[in-house]
């Protein structure tokens, strides 16, 4: 077991893996289809494994594939035969340009609740492609308060849209965001928005910048990736917690790893991670 005292200053999080999923409805007629009925606890399993898929692979993923790699492992994990995974993935990435991850995780609301209790300045580190902020509001997920974008290099358009990951499948929303709903975290970072993505460590700076804190091993940055969120808060000097609740990390030295977001609701008298 590995203990982290009660010294946290803030909390990062992750949006894909830790917060929202892809959408079920979207995914399950090409699984119905290829023979396979996948419940959501299943569908959230595949999440898990198409993530291992990605740490696993010796280079990231070239732009504008990691949406199609990562449905090939998904429907793998859902017990879809090898030789038609990528067929599946492919039917599967036609019907969801536009709106994939609003599956609101399970447990992910009340875990999210129960850090905001906390009273620690807290907030959102996306991959994404513009649209993050609207959906998880929209979604009753969470919302930041309007703020100004953030000026210098990392401005709107200064980088490649949602960088080497975006793992919302989709494009920005035209919806109007709805009235408050969920949590207020202090901000919520989208890597297509300000122009650099996870693993660099300039996209957490931004996060920290806006919550007023320093770049340290007492902020917690929770993620479902090793290549981009473990690796990521290590370089930007963080303490990384993998949000891993099946067990599959392939390398789990170094970090701690947690199953819920309910586990780090213990902060103000010690978080207990398990670390394997």
């Amino acid at each position: 077991m590995r203990h982290v005292s009660r010294g946290v200053s803030a909390i990062l999080l992750d949006a894909g893996g830790v917060l929202v999923f892809p959408q079920p409805g979207l995914l399950l007629p090409a699984l119905f289809a290829a023979g396979v009925f996948p419940d959501v606890a299943a569908l959230e399993r595949a999440h898990y494994r198409a993530m291992v898929v990605q740490d696993l692979a010796a280079t990231p993923p070239e732009a504008g594939t990691w949406w199609r790699d990562y449905l090939t492992g998904y429907v793998a994990a859902c017990g879809v035969p090898q030789e038609r995974c990528g067929e599946v993935a492919l039917q599967i990435v036609e019907v969801t340009r536009g709106h994939a991850w609003s599956h609101v995780g399970t447990g992910a609301p009340s875990g999210l609740q129960a850090l905001a209790a906390l009273g620690l300045p807290m907030g959102v580190v996306s991959n994404s492609d513009g649209s993050v902020e609207a959906e998880l509001r929209q979604l009753g997920v969470c919302y930041a308060p309007d703020r100004e974008q953030p000026d210098g290099p990392y401005a709107p358009g200064g980088g490649q849209p949602g960088g080497p990951y975006a793992p919302d499948g989709q494009q920005p929303s035209s919806a109007a965001p709805s009235p408050e709903a969920g949590v207020p975290v202090s901000v919520i970072v989208d890597s297509a928005v300000v122009g650099v993505a996870k693993p660099d460590p300039a996209i957490f700076r931004i996060a920290l910048d806006a919550l007023g804190v320093l770049a340290d091993r007492s902020v917690l940055h929770v993620g479902d990736s090793l290549r981009y969120d473990v690796a990521g808060a290590h370089a930007a000097g963080l303490q990384p917690v993998h949000m891993d609740p099946y067990g599959f990390c392939p390398a789990p030295d170094g970090h701690p790893h947690i199953r819920s977001l309910a586990e780090l609701g213990d902060i103000e008298s010690a978080i207990t991670f398990r670390q394997r």
